[in-house]
């Protein structure tokens, strides 16, 4: 298995209102496991991440995950904002290169 490379997770779009991020807003997965970033996030948003960071770190394209066609991989928050009147963000998941 491949040495994990850093990931950067950028907000790609939102429907509805974040009371959290905003569009463009990034944070990191460093190191394989650590997570950076220089504002506050949503632990929710965090449940959709969590399922692929290692595999995505370690160079799994995400075509084989079903969550990209291209380098970068896609997965959304669980907040239905048509019924709760919050906001689903889309995540754009891509690998730092070294």
């Amino acid at each position: 298995m491949s040495e994990p490379k850093d990931l950067k997770i950028k907000v790609k779009e939102i429907a509805g209102s974040c009371p959290v991020y905003n569009e463009g807003t990034s944070f990191s997965i460093v190191e394989g496991h650590k997570l950076k970033s220089e504002q506050t996030l949503c632990t929710h948003s965090l449940a959709s991440i969590l399922p692929y960071y290692v595999t995505l770190s370690r160079g799994t394209p995400p075509s084989e995950l079903g969550l990209g066609r291209g380098e970068e991989a896609y997965v959304q928050c669980l907040d239905p904002c048509e019924y709760t009147g919050g906001g689903t963000v889309v995540f754009e998941i891509s690998r730092e290169q070294a």
